[in-house]
């Protein structure tokens, strides 16, 4: 008597992802250092002040004296680096993933992602109000409160939500750390040259890096809970 050949095993199927367990830790780790930080420049700690005093003191002697270098840091921060290059980069993203993918929801939570940064950054600018450096012979300038650098903060968010989303479309070796390499030289890049022209304190840069990537394990937990409806972000297409 014929008999039907088994079928295949099927592989077992996925278990939960593990990003929003591990968004959320980030998250909470984020939320604790950016508070205290916060408060320690709210009550201005003596400390923090005097190390900010000492490390943007020398940042500006040698920006006063290396005037290369300083004008090359000037053309970054103001052109490469600077907040509306980052949006603009943001957007770029989002018209590629209605395009390209039909990706409506994704598109929507990283404009809006990007739109939220930018006012709580505002918001905090203006709670805390601290004080931009002053010097007697300054090489730049910059407007509003210096608490947190909107440099760093815009720049960690934007790059932190590009390469999330690069990562899970599953892109090749040499595209994802091409990618990495771009955007830590992008964060890294952009917090140094704010100390060394003089408009940010240290621990500015660092309000910014640490609540852009709070921002963004947040946005990470928005956009991996379930949601009836909601697309998943289709696989990168090889060849």
């Amino acid at each position: 008597m014929h008999q039907n050949p088994a079928p295949p095993p099927q592989p077992p199927s996925p278990g939960p992802s593990t990003a929003p367990r591990a968004a959320a830790r980030a998250a909470a780790a984020l939320g604790a250092g950016f508070l205290v930080l916060l408060v320690l420049v709210a009550l201005r700690w003596h400390p923090l002040i005097a190390a900010d005093g000492d490390v943007s003191g020398a940042a500006h002697r040698w920006a006063v004296r290396d005037r290369e270098v300083t004008r090359v840091f000037r053309v970054l921060t103001d052109w490469v680096w600077d907040p509306l290059t980052m949006r603009l980069l943001c957007a770029a993203a989002a018209v590629w993933l209605v395009w390209r993918r039909s990706a409506w929801w994704t598109a929507l939570w990283l404009a809006v992602t990007c739109a939220v940064a930018t006012g709580v950054q505002q918001w905090v600018k203006a709670v805390v109000g601290r004080p931009r450096p002053v010097w007697r012979d300054p090489v730049d300038s910059a407007h509003y409160a210096a608490f947190p650098s909107g440099h760093a903060m815009t720049a960690t968010v934007v790059c932190g939500l590009l390469l999330w989303l690069l990562h899970r479309s599953g892109p090749g070796r040499a595209l994802w750390r091409t990618a990495v390499a771009a955007a830590l030289v992008s964060v890294v890049g952009v917090g140094v040259t704010r100390v060394w022209l003089g408009v940010h304190w240290p621990s500015d840069v660092l309000g910014g890096w640490l609540s852009g990537a709070l921002l963004v394990a947040v946005a990470v937990l928005v956009y991996e809970r379930p949601r009836d409806g909601r697309r998943p972000l289709p696989p990168r297409r090889r060849g």
